[in-house]
């Protein structure tokens, strides 16, 4: 193939497909450079997510054969709605800094792609409060400096994509050197990885190349269906009927093992649909026995992207949207809305409850692993009828999205900054509906800093810690400060990391459980608790939150 000389919008259009299928390809690998153990909304799929989102934009639009300008505003806005977690945040950015200089001619030869490059690297960094180097931020600067070097030499296109492609793999290699915590791990910085993808499809539109493969270990993901035969049903006959979880995974199985698979399905579960084929299979379930149906992949072969979603959880946020938002069931003459209404990010039947009760009008299903979308976030925000709104994320990584739809909202819409479950509790203490959202959000935030906050969650990749190597599967301890306790078991970890934060002005310790907390590990914990500090009054509640037994809230 001879290589282009100019990006005209059909390009760019087949340049977001091929970084799209470049993030897919690539998504688990880019995941494994995360260096935190804790479970989280990892950098691979929040990234791959967020072009899935660009793509459906540019297709669902028709503007594949519009002009330039007409396919950069759906890059963006694809990008903006789509995004997911801090690295989604920011590869929006960069795309959004891309486009608007694209967006200026109907194509763009190496100087302006050069100049869209520096773009790219100036709107992200603008976005970062604390830019940090040895991130995506380092790479996408390389790139835009090695780019702008070859336009002064070289105005080809492919000349202008050669050089900077060789100046972002250059600081993407030494991303380790400027973060120590890259460098103790061995592995460099996950985004610049995935920034670097972007480059690479560039490419194979310039000049037909190949795009690179992954590490060895990686598998394509499963070809996403046109229609799920499950996507209609309704969560509340399922509930009715008893089952209570949807379990989804692809499996890569030989084809020969399947009919045993869904003979084991058969017997702890419903609404099951097995597709694919060729030794990969995108596999669903609703179960009451999550652990079954997941043993059932391990004996035919290796599951992975594991989601399990509580459905009584779907049913109330149907109820809530069927009956009015914030109306209990049992009361629902509710009378206007507030001025100011609450929204929640969170997971889990209890936390929800527990929110409810607090004042909270509406959740968006989301939290440590499941990070909700901008237009996800943004869609419950509008459709709250009052007419201002106080946003809780819960979680430092959906920070940055909550900003976004601050930003987006066609209402006053105020963050509270909170980063983990008790925190959003807090804040609700001081939450006064008939007040403004900008006032509440002052007072919410204070009320939430006064909360000591912990989790107990089991690390699910080997890491270094302030104490010394982590395993996966340890059990770790978490304050704001980061990880305070390493341990075998979840009852030590809890104990290990009240004796941390207990101070002797505290009067109440409240235990939340999550899935995973038995009664006699509670038992044990609440047993210490008497034993070492009997002054205190102990609150225990069922949050049914996943991936954490315990979170902590000391006051």
């Amino acid at each position: 193939m001879r290589p282009i000389e100019r990006l005209g919008p059909a390009d760019l259009v087949a340049a977001m497909v091929a970084y799209r299928d470049a993030l897919r390809l690539h998504q688990e690998a880019i995941n494994r450079l995360n260096v935190y153990p804790v479970p989280d909304g990892d950098t691979g799929t929040n990234m791959a997510l967020t072009l899935e989102s660009v793509v459906s934009e540019v297709d669902g639009n028709g503007t594949g054969a519009g002009p330039m300008a007409e396919v950069c505003r759906a890059v963006t806005h694809g990008s903006l709605m789509g995004a997911r977690g801090n690295s989604g945040v920011i590869l929006s950015q960069l795309l959004r800094g891309l486009t608007g200089v694209l967006a200026g001619a109907d194509e763009a030869g190496g100087p302006e792609v050069a100049r869209a490059l520096t773009a790219a690297s100036n709107a992200a960094r603008e976005a970062v409060l604390r830019p940090v180097e040895g991130t995506i931020l380092t790479v996408a600067r390389a790139a835009a400096e090695g780019a702008s070097a070859a336009a002064g030499d070289d105005e080809s296109l492919l000349g202008v994509l050669e050089q900077s492609r060789a100046a972002a793999a250059d600081a993407l290699a030494h991303t380790p050197e400027q973060l120590p915590v890259l460098a103790r791990a061995g592995v460099v910085d996950a985004g610049g990885t995935g920034y670097l993808l972007m480059l690479d499809a560039l490419l194979t539109v310039t000049d037909g190349r190949e795009l690179p493969e992954p590490p060895p270990g990686d598998t394509r993901p499963a070809p996403q269906s046109e229609s799920h035969p499950w996507s209609d049903e309704s969560p509340a006959e399922e509930i009715e009927g008893g089952l209570r979880y949807e379990v989804m995974y692809l499996l890569e199985a030989p084809d020969d093992t399947l009919p045993a698979f869904r003979d084991v399905w058969a017997g702890v579960g419903d609404s099951i649909v097995v597709v694919g084929g060729e030794g990969l299979w995108n596999c669903h379930i609703h179960t009451n026995d999550v652990g079954a149906a997941i043993e059932a992949a391990l004996d035919a072969g290796r599951p992975r992207n594991i989601r399990v979603t509580d459905l009584a959880e779907q049913v109330d946020e149907e109820r809530w949207v069927r009956e009015g938002v914030g109306a209990p069931a049992a009361e629902p003459d509710i009378g206007p809305p507030p001025r100011t209404a609450v929204v929640a990010v969170a997971n889990g039947v209890g936390i929800g409850r527990i929110f409810r009760s607090l004042g909270v009008h509406h959740l968006v299903p989301g939290g440590q692993s499941m990070n909700p979308s901008t237009a996800q976030i943004l869609d419950v925000v509008e459709n709250v009828p009052s007419p201002e709104v106080v946003l809780l994320p819960n979680n430092e990584n959906i920070h940055p999205v909550a900003l976004q739809v601050c930003e987006l909202a066609h209402k006053p819409v105020r963050m509270v900054p909170t980063s983990g479950i008790v925190e959003g509790f807090a804040a609700l203490l001081e939450y006064d509906p008939e007040a403004g959202a900008e006032e509440n959000s002052g007072l919410m935030a204070a009320s939430a800093r006064r909360v000591v906050a912990g989790e107990v969650t089991q690390a699910v990749r080997e890491a270094a810690g302030p104490s010394g190597p982590i395993r996966a599967g340890d059990w770790l301890g978490l304050s704001r400060d980061g990880i305070e306790v390493v341990c075998d078991s979840v009852v030590e970890a809890v104990c290990g990391l009240l004796g941390k934060l207990l101070q002797g002005d505290h009067e109440l310790v409240t235990l939340i459980e999550g899935e995973g907390a038995g009664t006699p590990e509670t038992r044990r914990i609440t047993e210490w608790l008497e034993e070492q500090r009997p002054d205190l009054a102990v609150e225990v509640h069922h949050g049914g939150q996943p991936l954490y037994p315990y979170l902590l809230s000391i006051e």
